[in-house]
């Protein structure tokens, strides 16, 4: 029995020298976006050149490069740390998806790393040409015909860059290519988070497609949760 005591005592130890001291815990950024005055209103989207595509519509689609929820927060505003920030870790080896349905992007504000793979696919039953019209990075298009495979691209540089259709040109949407891996879009609730960022002092920044950018200056200290608020003033 005591033989038996002293070989428990002993594992007891060896496990506690095997878990690591816990770490310094990053801090997070949490917030919301919102506007002030009155946004510019969605459009209707005019198919009547593009039959095939007003037929999988029971009315036609609006236009995304305003979209609001309740309590004036304002969807597809991508916030990123732009500055203060030394990325470390390499692009997810996961690639994003953007897919073309029903003659519309499927995701309008796509925020992916630099060097991350992006995978472009067609959905719909009759072909679209999808045209990023980059301007830093190399500017490519290319036409995509329906049951095709999907092909993968990637970007060398931070670029934010529009998307467009040249079959379809109500079809529009942005790639953003951050060299960060601290960013987030807002959804319709206007909400965002950026979770573990190591104790030092950031440049925040929050783009809009209408709207511009808007950036705050913050420090994080460890564990620390900061709140941090955007507003957009409208020019309608």
């Amino acid at each position: 029995m005591q033989f038996g005591r002293i070989c428990m005592a002993a594992l007891s130890i060896l496990s506690a020298w095997a878990v690591p001291a816990a770490g310094p815990s990053g801090g997070i950024i949490v917030g919301k976006v919102s506007y002030t005055g009155i946004p510019a209103k969605a459009e209707t989207i005019n198919m009547a050149k593009q039959p095939e595509c007003i037929k999988m519509y029971g009315k036609p689609p609006t236009t995304e490069k305003v979209v609001t929820g309740s309590g004036e927060t304002l969807q597809n505003v991508v916030v990123y740390i732009s500055a203060g920030a030394t990325e470390s870790s390499p692009p997810p080896s996961t690639p994003v998806v953007f897919d073309q349905q029903r003659c519309h992007y499927t995701t309008h504000v796509l925020a992916f790393r630099v060097g991350q793979e992006v995978t472009i696919s067609n959905s719909d039953p009759f072909s679209h040409n999808i045209h990023p019209l980059a301007k830093t990075n190399r500017e490519w298009n290319k036409l995509q015909l329906p049951g095709t495979p999907p092909f993968t691209y990637s970007y060398e540089s931070e670029e934010f860059i529009p998307v467009k259709c040249n079959i379809h040109p109500w079809m529009q949407a942005y790639f953003v290519v951050l060299k960060t891996s601290h960013f987030a879009v807002t959804g319709e609730d206007g909400q965002f988070a950026l979770p573990d960022l190591p104790p030092g002092t950031y440049t925040i920044t929050a783009w809009h497609e209408m709207y511009g950018t808007q950036s705050q200056e913050i420090t994080v200290a460890e564990g620390q949760r900061l709140t941090v608020d955007f507003t957009f003033k409208t020019n309608h």
